[in-house]
């Protein structure tokens, strides 16, 4: 198992020893122990499924006061899935990392609380499991539009499906005074 950093302090793309014969494949999804020995810590409280078309953008989603740690791999199909830092006074503010997650490649990413984030459906279906380190608070929901020129996601969608909710956020810098505050 390989625990990539990327540009992104805390955002971590995970590449798991997958052990494939003429029966199928297997690897461990999850291990606590190996998890935290490659700098991811928390403790996870909450598991969610989603299931999406082609076309579905979801997010970019995030939490004030109860902010989740996920770590997000796809059971079938293809995603494009984007951690944006949301945290006011952090070196990366503003910036993103996207990566494309499939049940093929079988990778997953971890994105540590105080980032916003989102993914479109590449495939014709996705299935996206994540586990999260806090559990889903809807007072505490929060977002960032999509396609906020400022910061510049290059989503490999043009028109995506979106929920009413997730139409309706307002930009990063509209945002600003809601957002967590890096604690360094």
């Amino acid at each position: 198992m390989r625990f990539i950093e990327t540009e992104l302090n805390g955002v971590t793309l995970i590449e798991h020893d997958v052990f494939e014969d003429q029966r199928g494949f297997f690897f461990e999804l999850y291990h606590a122990r190996k998890y935290h020995d490659g700098g991811i810590l928390p403790r996870f409280v909450q598991d969610n499924f989603s299931g999406s078309v082609r076309g579905v953008l979801r997010g970019l989603h995030y939490q004030v006061k109860n902010p989740q740690g996920k770590l997000i791999v796809v059971v079938y199909g293809a995603i494009f899935d984007v951690a944006l830092d949301v945290r006011r006074g952090s070196p990366t503010f503003g910036k993103w990392h996207g990566v494309e997650l499939s049940a093929d490649k079988k990778r997953q990413l971890y994105v540590p609380p105080g980032f916003a984030h989102g993914f479109c459906v590449l495939s014709e279906t996705a299935g996206v499991v994540y586990k999260c380190t806090d559990f889903y608070s809807a007072e505490d929901d929060r977002g960032i539009i999509w396609n906020d020129q400022a910061i510049g996601i290059s989503w490999p969608v043009e028109n995506p499906l979106l929920s009413l909710k997730d139409q309706s956020y307002k930009s990063l810098a509209e945002s600003e005074n809601e957002l967590p505050v890096y604690s360094g």
